[in-house]
């Protein structure tokens, strides 16, 4: 007879699954841990992981799955007043509809996470999420604000790496010749 796994367990194996490079494998598991969290009455738990199981099938390829996966987490996030796991929840279901090709959708959706995490000082979150939204615009021609948001981006990181700062320098070219800086 196979040992009962605490959900702890189940998403610390998942952990390892995801960093192996075993996404369908880490969903499951994460599927588990959520389901076994509900059990404990653990809702907070049951939809971190639920939001894992969405990033370890859109790896996958699995962007529908994606999708379902996460869907209504940021509410329960919302309902918690856990602001920072809500954008998280919002970035997530936002890259999987990304992944669907739904872009004007994500391009709203992450818009939304990077509001939460300005509202919350969380400035390397949402560095991530304004890079994500300044890829988006430039795949939907909007090639300015995609300079804006990058620039945005670069202003909320910390430390630029050498390729971060060379790219400041030649974003910062258009704001100058326009007066914007």
């Amino acid at each position: 007879m196979e040992k009962q796994l605490t959900p702890d367990q189940l998403a610390e194996h998942g952990q390892r699954l995801y960093r192996s490079g075993k996404y369908l494998e880490a969903a499951e598991q994460f599927e588990k841990a959520s389901k076994a969290f509900t059990e404990l009455g653990d809702v907070l738990k049951s939809a971190e992981m639920a939001n894992n199981r969405s990033v370890a099938l859109l790896q996958a390829g699995d962007a529908q799955g994606a999708l379902d996966a996460c869907a209504g987490t940021e509410q329960i996030f919302h309902n918690a007043g856990d602001t920072e796991r809500e954008g998280v929840a919002i970035a997530n279901y936002a890259a999987a509809l990304e992944g669907l090709n739904r872009l004007e959708e994500a391009l709203e959706h992450y818009q939304r996470a990077a509001a939460l995490f300005k509202q919350i000082n969380q400035s390397e979150m949402r560095a991530v999420v304004l890079k994500a939204i300044s890829s988006l615009q430039i795949r939907t021609n909007r090639q300015f604000e995609a300079l804006a948001s990058m620039d945005a981006a670069l202003e909320e990181q910390k430390k630029l790496s050498l390729r971060e700062r060379l790219l400041k320098k030649i974003i910062d070219l258009p704001f100058k010749m326009i007066g914007k800086k």
